[in-house]
């Protein structure tokens, strides 16, 4: 039971039910703030899953990967997450804000991912914020002695098998394309998926962007040239993020005023290409929307470049457009894949502990950044871009042109510290600062000054949308 040391010790206590049914089954547990450092291993995800029929309770490690193909195979059922609106009613009846990883609560079946039966402790989601149940292993075993142990759940550590080699993605993508339609492949990639070809606009956009001889007019005549860009770029100038002092009348005025040439150039390509594909209606519930998680990461790594020794600093403007296409490949993804996005997109709920990309890998053989490079690299854009995209949760790489990746890598993981990104947390190593030549506290600063003017950046987000 749960001792009275235990009882002292923690601020918080379990609603009466699941206190009454730990005690009606002789459960001893103690509740306990959550750790940071017990293995993975240990702690249990649990995910609601549900059909026609009702609901299963899946319980696996932290450090796995839920299949619902295998899940469901199990029962002979075709599951997906419970979705949002319903698993909050079902845990505000018991007055839960977490869902816990407690079969006794629920009258599903569950299966449990047969590795944790092996674990000398587990550790629970108690359902109550920031408090996990502490169960040793003959606890453990009796809260799992009706539970079906199998194997469901894909170690994490076998999915992230990033090559070194860029050129290597285009094959990557040739195979999954070949197993998703199960054809046989004898044209080239980019003929037998049929990618658009870079917009028009981006390639003027492109074209203006290595001439040195060009001027704000001459950028000024293109972006007017697409009536949406235009009104993009004049809202974007009058936005209260950059508090510009008086009107903005123009395009001209907001690049020579304001924005300034080199960012109009890169948002401008932005938008360009993310009109290219659509945003696809199906999306994991509770994700950041495309847009706001660009505009966000952009934003937080013009700040963080800024922040870096002048002489290290990398080229403002392909930082900030390397921010702003980062997650390129969700949308390409959607393109390519269409009758399997919503599967990919039902896992990435069922496993809101694991990085997207790693989903992809595990469901298709290739992720969503490497078919982001390697559209960059089709459609001819910087390097830096492509890269940056490829190595971007690779918080090690050291390689050509590694500050572009490093920047987007950091980025991300200043950003998912304020609930803003999918996935597990992404660890910042000391290494990766010194790399760019930045304190945590620099890099905390700046993630700060980018959400303080947090309504201004969603306003953006929702114009690029529409845009």
């Amino acid at each position: 039971m749960n001792t009275p040391a235990a009882s002292a010790q923690a601020s918080a206590s379990l609603p009466h039910l699941i206190e009454k049914l730990l005690q009606q089954q002789a459960i001893e547990y103690q509740l306990r703030p959550t750790p940071l450092h017990i293995p993975e291993s240990q702690q249990v995800q649990a995910c609601l899953l549900c059909d026609s029929n009702g609901t299963v309770l899946a319980l696996f490690p932290k450090n796995h990967l839920l299949d619902l193909k295998k899940a469901g195979a199990l029962l002979s059922r075709e599951l997906e997450p419970v979705r949002a609106a319903q698993l909050q009613r079902i845990l505000a009846k018991h007055q839960l804000n977490q869902l816990p990883g407690l079969p006794l609560l629920f009258s599903s079946p569950c299966v449990v991912e047969h590795s944790l039966l092996s674990q000398p402790s587990l550790w629970l989601s108690s359902g109550l914020s920031g408090w996990s149940l502490e169960l040793d292993q003959q606890a453990a075993h009796i809260l799992l002695a009706k539970a079906s142990a199998a194997h469901f759940a894909v170690p994490l550590a076998d999915l992230n098998v990033l090559t070194n080699d860029p050129d290597q993605d285009g094959q990557d993508l040739s195979r999954a394309v070949t197993n998703f339609t199960a054809l046989r492949m004898r044209q080239r990639l980019e003929e037998t998926i049929e990618i658009p070809p870079l917009p028009a606009t981006a390639q003027k956009v492109m074209k203006l962007r290595v001439n040195p001889d060009v001027g704000i007019e001459e950028l000024a005549d293109v972006v007017e040239t697409d009536p949406s860009l235009a009104a993009q770029v004049v809202s974007w100038a009058s936005s209260p993020f950059y508090a510009a002092p008086g009107k903005i009348r123009s395009v001209e005025d907001a690049i020579g005023r304001v924005l300034g040439f080199d960012l109009v150039i890169n948002l401008a390509i932005g938008l360009a290409l993310g009109k290219t594909f659509k945003l696809p209606k199906d999306g994991p519930e509770g994700a950041t929307g495309y847009w706001e998680q660009a505009i966000y990461t952009a934003s937080v790594i013009e700040g963080l470049a800024k922040a870096m020794p002048r002489a290290a600093r990398p080229e403002l403007g392909l930082n900030y457009l390397a921010g702003l296409l980062h997650n390129f490949g969700y949308l390409v993804l959607a393109y390519i894949f269409p009758s399997y996005f919503h599967t990919i997109c039902r896992h990435q709920e069922a496993n809101p502990h694991v990085q997207p990309h790693l989903i992809d890998q595990h469901l298709l053989g290739v992720n969503r950044d490497q078919i982001g490079s390697w559209l960059m690299r089709f459609w001819d854009m910087p390097v830096e871009v492509s890269t940056a995209i490829r190595y971007q949760h690779n918080a090690n790489y050291a390689g050509d042109d590694h500050v572009y990746a490093n920047l987007v890598y950091l980025a991300q993981a200043l950003l998912q510290d304020q609930n803003i990104g999918e996935g597990a947390p992404m660890p910042i190593p000391a290494s990766l600062l010194a790399r760019l030549g930045l304190s945590a506290e620099d890099a905390t600063e700046v993630v700060h000054k980018v959400l303080d003017a947090r309504d201004a950046l969603r306003t953006l987000a929702t114009q690029y949308q529409q845009g």
